[in-house]
């Protein structure tokens, strides 16, 4: 080869680095947790898919919470820009409008709807066109959002020690969050908000007697069992809760289309794959706990649950009163649920039947013919 043909291919060579150089786009996004918890790993599961659908042209950077902003200042930061966006979760905004509560499935997973309804209601059911009007045009924030994160069924909490009803519970200071915390105050329990990675330290010194978080792998990896030894399963605060991915919209709309399909496409992958796996880390985990480090799951009081869901149910039909957008969405989760959920009740059996005929629980006898393997 001449020296001259070597010089044109160095040059040819350059050129096209320049161009993938010029061509690959960073995004920086935090999330609202530490990088230790299994949510994060939601965020960095979306991360690797978005740069291997890209062939490394879209990258995005993940940060932990308070990397450069407390965890819940992610949104008003990837409105300002101060992040490209962020990795988080709508219950933390109810402070600005109680609406943003019901983007997360709601309480009581909202007219009975589970995972696979909630994200029906925002595919099939004018959901994901109310979520957006939500940032946009009710809290007039320059963000596009996009749901990512299956956080749930999650439990109800730890305790320092046994609750027998709803008496019990009165009284006691407890870590809970969004509108579940309003909820449980009107319920009579005193409490306290504040970021997952602060729960243990304020454990620790006596601050709260109790603590929602999420339950199974996440409860584990925080450390709750090395504070307390009563966890109490399930609840209806967030029995169906979902975390959301918010880009700044300005970034946004600066993204080729096929790079914002992309976002599209691997937070809907990672919804998916992500909980399937999720599920199965949590049922590691309760074995975990029970077996290895002496943790008492038990089942929460049937009248507390019913008491929540009667609290919610008095206290959404307060801000339909006065929040006509609330009101909206509100109705608009009724409506869907009101043909689903019967439906599904009909169409499908109860997970219970099949569940308890192959897996009797403690104390109960198993289905006949089945300790022999009969069919």
């Amino acid at each position: 080869m001449t020296q001259r043909r070597r010089a044109l291919l160095a040059a040819a060579c350059a050129f096209a680095l320049a161009g993938t150089a010029q061509a690959q786009t960073t995004l920086k996004m935090q999330a609202s947790w530490p990088a230790a918890l299994t949510l994060y790993e939601n965020f960095t599961h979306f991360v690797d898919r978005v740069s291997k659908m890209s062939g490394g042209a879209l990258k995005i950077e993940p940060m932990p919470a308070g990397q450069v902003v407390p965890a819940f200042e992610v949104l008003d930061a990837t409105h300002k820009k101060v992040l490209d966006g962020s990795h988080t979760w709508a219950g933390y905004w109810t402070g600005k409008n109680k609406a943003s509560i019901l983007f997360t499935g709601g309480p009581g997973g909202t007219f009975g709807m589970d995972f696979v309804d909630a994200m029906g209601w925002l595919h099939h059911g004018g959901g994901l066109e109310l979520y957006q009007e939500f940032y946009q045009k009710e809290l007039k924030l320059n963000v596009v959002v996009i749901p990512i994160l299956p956080a749930g069924p999650q439990a109800f909490g730890w305790f320092k020690r046994p609750i027998k009803n709803l008496a019990d519970f009165k009284g006691m200071k407890c870590r809970q969050t969004g509108m579940a915390a309003e909820i449980f105050q009107r319920m009579g329990m005193q409490t306290v908000n504040m970021p997952g990675g602060e729960i243990i330290p304020a454990a620790q010194r006596g601050v709260i007697d109790c603590a929602e978080w999420v339950g199974g792998i996440e409860d584990l990896r925080l450390g709750f069992h090395n504070v307390w030894k009563y966890k109490y399963t399930p609840g209806m605060h967030e029995s169906v809760t979902i975390g959301e991915l918010i880009v700044n919209a300005d970034v946004w709309k600066a993204l080729r289309p096929e790079h914002q399909e992309m976002i599209r496409v691997a937070a809907n992958d990672t919804f998916l794959i992500w909980w399937a796996r999720w599920q199965k880390q949590n049922a590691e985990a309760i074995k975990e706990l029970q077996d290895k480090h002496g943790v008492r799951i038990l089942r929460t009081p049937p009248d507390i649950l019913t008491e929540f869901l009667k609290t919610w149910d008095a206290m959404a039909a307060e801000e339909a009163a006065k929040n006509p957008f609330f009101k909206r969405v509100h109705d608009s989760q009724r409506a869907y649920a009101s043909l689903v959920v019967p439906a599904k009740r009909f169409l499908f059996p109860p997970y219970s039947f099949a569940a308890n005929y192959y897996w009797p629980e403690a104390g109960a006898k198993p289905a006949a013919g089945k300790a022999e393997g009969k069919k």
